[in-house]
């Protein structure tokens, strides 16, 4: 081989390592490699609970009800607005925002007897899909 094309050969490789070593080490290889976690909360993947299903409608006794914010990845989001709603009953607290372990709690109790639908909405526009059927006797 040519002497010039064997060193303009090397000059590109050279050059080539250089500025590709450039963009890829401007940040540091953690901020390359590391996942990005998830921030948009999933309906289809959040939780809600409650117990007692079934209780007294005598405005005294209480049923608790936890909602768990969870992301696309199933891990649980902190400082999530949740809001509750139900057919039949008063919620202490209408609004809440969901703690570390993407937990928000509620309270439901009412004087009516009957049978309260129990729906969440996480910040104001994603609707869970798991509802809650509550008896109150």
């Amino acid at each position: 081989m040519d002497k010039k094309l064997v060193v303009l050969m090397s000059l590109f490789f050279v050059a080539f390592l250089f500025f590709t070593s450039i963009i890829v080490f401007k940040n540091p290889l953690s901020t390359i490699t590391r996942a990005e976690k998830a921030t948009q909360a999933s309906g289809s993947n959040s939780l809600i609970f409650a117990w007692p299903l079934n209780t007294k409608g005598d405005n005294q006794s209480e049923v608790k009800i936890d909602v768990f914010v969870r992301s696309e990845s199933n891990g649980p989001l902190e400082n999530k607005a949740v809001a509750l709603s139900s057919t039949l009953g008063t919620v202490k607290t209408l609004s809440g925002s969901s703690n570390k372990e993407g937990r928000a709690s509620f309270v439901l109790s009412s004087g009516t007897k009957g049978v309260a639908e129990i729906s969440a909405t996480i910040e104001n526009t994603i609707p869970l899909s798991q509802k809650l059927s509550i008896k109150f006797e």
